[in-house]
């Protein structure tokens, strides 16, 4: 078993860790530099022309939606929690059916670019995008935290960087390669990472499962005997290690799975995802492939969870510099040796691209789209104009990004994303769902759900122990301590009131919106027709 490794300043070699992501980055790069080369009109660079099939988006989507919070987060989380480390994956799954049932043919359908072509289409073009703008830009920034609070955990177990100015520096790097990536291919680049990226780590992850099934005899049951014994602990198998401790544990635990299911049909940057292909139809077909393909990897986190648990133990991971997010690469070590652990970690490095792309240039098309363009220059901006800032705003995107994963280093990412799906369920989902489905939502309701559910998640998130209050904390002392909010994660309490508020503000609100745009969001929402086609642009 594996409790030496950890506690060694790296597993494996960091030169061969260090060589072969560099061939990632150099292969995915000259495909990026040749997939920008008809990056001309905005449709390129933010929706690829719309060029994409439905099987070729689901797996950009998987690609997207399989971040560092599912593949070392939740390994993690399962070999030290055992079962209420895989609800995550329960929760991440379930999330695409409300995903498929509300929102994927109907956004097609009705937008252009971003979430705030569909929530302005019959209410005040200006507030309303300024307010979905907001929303976007800060559920980016918090995914972005996760991704980047990966990258550093993960670089500090690979290349033996213990200090925190090594790992900001490894962090700064991986900000610095994905504002290249979005810069140069825009949607089209980012889309072609996505897909390489779903490929290899599904591949990566299926022969790393095969392998630790083989070595229990593909006996699933002897696996978790295994898991038992080296954690020293039967309770592993069992509901309730860190959800079933107390009554506030249970609230918190059903707070978890009510943002993880809601948030999915709210993310920007997998809702932008469905403006890349060209009919309603294929954006059905493109989450029918995301469910397959992110279904089978989750099953994979179950078999990998336990066998981290087993072959390395909870113990050495959790002693490791990447504590719990260390899990994955600690068991391919552990299987493979130095060239699995470099291969392996290689996909997770490439995982972290991938969708921090993903999210930069969402966060990005929405400042220019919907600021710049919609709201600055009324729709009417010079030729050219919006691509340039929305460049310009990846660049500044990046550098934020790269200060908050730096503060956020150390933090199990798979919470952090947790975070990112509480925010965007409470400040997206209820104005999405009332403006396609109620016909008699105003501008007031939206924005009293937008700004309220944003306001309310992030208050009741920096009053929580997830920033004070513990050692596990943001602020890593227990001489800091202003956690009053007794739940780590906020939906089952900002979730509900973004969606009374949504109809209070409506109900209160004098004033009625368009009758015709109201009939014609619904018919095209519905049927398509009118809805933008691949050689619109």
């Amino acid at each position: 078993m594996l409790h030496t490794a950890a506690t060694t300043t790296s597993p494996g070699e960091p030169w061969l860790n260090i060589a072969i992501f560099g061939a990632f980055v150099a292969i995915t790069m000259i495909i990026v530099f040749r997939a920008s080369r008809n990056n001309k009109t905005a449709a390129d660079y933010y929706a690829a022309g719309r060029s994409f099939t439905g099987g070729q988006n689901g797996s950009a989507i998987a690609g997207d939606y399989l971040s560092a919070a599912s593949f070392l987060g939740i390994v993690g989380a399962i070999a030290i929690t055992g079962y209420d480390g895989f609800l995550y994956s329960i929760g991440f799954l379930v999330a695409w059916l409300v995903a498929l049932l509300l929102v994927a043919e109907l956004l097609r359908n009705t937008g252009r670019f971003t979430m705030a072509d569909v929530l302005s289409f019959r209410l005040k073009q200006r507030p309303v995008r300024i307010a979905a703008a907001t929303t976007t830009l800060v559920v980016c920034f918090f995914y972005l935290l996760a991704q980047m609070a990966g990258a550093g955990g993960l670089v500090s177990l690979l290349l033996g960087v213990g200090d925190q100015l090594g790992q900001a520096l490894v962090i700064t790097v991986v900000g610095g390669l994905m504002i290249l990536y979005v810069l140069i291919g825009g949607m089209k680049g980012t889309t072609w990472v996505q897909i390489i990226k779903a490929v290899l780590l599904i591949a990566g992850a299926g022969v790393m499962t095969v392998w630790v099934l083989a070595i229990d005899g593909f006996n699933f049951s002897t696996l978790l005997d295994s898991a038992v014994a080296a954690a020293g602990n039967p309770e592993i198998l069992n509901p309730g290690i860190k959800y079933g401790v107390s009554d506030v544990a249970k609230v918190d635990f059903l707070s978890l799975g009510l943002a993880l299911v809601l948030g999915t049909a709210a993310l920007p940057h997998v809702l932008m995802r469905f403006y890349t292909v060209p009919t309603a139809k294929e954006a059905r077909k493109s989450v029918v492939w995301a469910i397959w393909l992110i279904g089978i990897f989750y099953v994979f986190t179950l078999v990998l969870g336990y066998g981290a648990a087993a072959l390395v133990g909870p113990e050495a991971i959790a002693a490791a510099p990447g504590g719990p997010n260390s899990a994955a690469p600690l068991l391919a070590f552990e299987l493979g040796g130095p060239v699995l652990l470099g291969l392996i970690s290689a996909i997770a490095f490439a995982t972290i691209l991938a969708v921090v792309a993903g999210l930069t240039i969402t966060a990005a098309a929405s400042f220019a789209h919907d600021i710049y363009a919609s709201v600055v220059k009324k729709g009417k901006p010079a030729a050219g104009a919006e691509v340039k800032v929305a460049r310009r705003t990846v660049v500044i995107i990046g550098i934020v990004a790269i200060i908050g994963g730096i503060g956020a280093n150390g933090q199990n990412v798979a919470f952090l994303v947790a975070l990112a799906f509480a925010v965007a369920a409470s400040a997206n989902l209820p104005t999405i769902v009332y403006s396609l489905f109620w016909k008699r939502f105003t501008t007031q309701g939206a924005l009293w759900s937008m700004y309220g559910g944003l306001a309310s998640a992030i208050i009741l998130i920096i009053f929580s122990p997830v920033v004070s209050g513990s050692v596990t904390s943001m602020l890593k002392t227990e001489d800091i301590d202003f956690a009053i909010f007794p739940l780590s994660n906020p939906g089952i309490v900002s979730i509900p009131l973004a969606f009374f508020l949504g109809w209070l503000g409506t109900v209160l609100d004098k004033n009625t919106e368009d009758p015709v745009k109201q009939a014609e969001m619904e018919v095209r929402s519905l049927t398509g027709v009118g809805a933008e086609k691949a050689t619109q642009h």
